[in-house]
C-alpha cells in the first residue's frame, strides 16, 4: 500500500537518516531550552531516537517489495 502510494525505499531510508539528526537535533534544544534540565533533554532524544529502525526497516521491505516487482516485470516481458 505504502508503494502504491508513492512511497520508496529511498524516501524511507533518508527519513532514517534524518530522524537520526533530529534525534541529536531535539536532545541539544531541550537541553538548551526546557527548564527541566538532562532528563528531559534524554528522553526526548531516546523518544525520537527510536524512529529510525522502523524507518529502515520500512525501507528495507520496499526494497524487497521492489525487486520482487522488477523480477515480475522481468518475467513477464
Amino acid at each position: 500500500m505504502l508503494h502504491d502510494e508513492g512511497l520508496r525505499s529511498e524516501h524511507a531510508n533518508t527519513i532514517a537518516c534524518l530522524t537520526i539528526g533530529l534525534s541529536v537535533a531535539s536532545w541539544l534544544t531541550s537541553m538548551k531550552v526546557e527548564p527541566a534540565g538532562i532528563d528531559r533533554a534524554d528522553r526526548w532524544g531516546i523518544f525520537i531516537a527510536t524512529w529510525p529502525a522502523t524507518w529502515f526497516g520500512l525501507g528495507q521491505a520496499l526494497a524487497r517489495h521492489e525487486r520482487a516487482e522488477e523480477l515480475h516485470d522481468d518475467m513477464s516481458a
